[in-house]
């Protein structure tokens, strides 16, 4: 059978019989599901320090305060969901892919899924 690609962008390329992302490749007979998988940053370390430049600015100095929750805000503006791809194979549960892009990785999902789908 001839292999057909679902996917293909810099170092990712979905096919039937593989699947290639950075530099790991994985046999698309051994793959037995694919999920998404959400991480959500902890904005806990820039809420703390907003709240001590907040407590500066009212207690001491407020330019240094001020300038202290500026920057905590831009720490936490500027934090990204990470997506991942994992795999289930006979050998257990793989993270496959990493991004920051959710439309890239809902792409690559549906060209594994097709894949899958086409192996029969």
């Amino acid at each position: 059978m001839e292999e057909r690609t679902f996917f293909e962008y810099e170092d990712v390329k979905v096919t039937n019989a593989r699947f290639i992302s950075g530099g790991q490749t994985f046999a698309m007979n051994n793959v037995t599901s694919v999920k998404p998988y959400e991480k959500k940053p902890s904005r806990l370390g820039g809420i703390i320090i907003l709240a001590i430049g907040l407590l500066i600015a009212a207690a001491a100095n407020v330019i240094v305060g001020v300038l202290i929750a500026l920057a905590a805000i831009y720490y936490m503006v500027e934090q990204k969901t990470i997506y991942h791809i994992l795999l289930s194979t006979s050998a257990g549960e793989t993270t496959a892919l990493v991004t920051h892009q959710r439309d890239y990785l809902n792409q690559v999902i549906a060209a594994l899924n097709d894949a899958i789908v086409h192996r029969g």
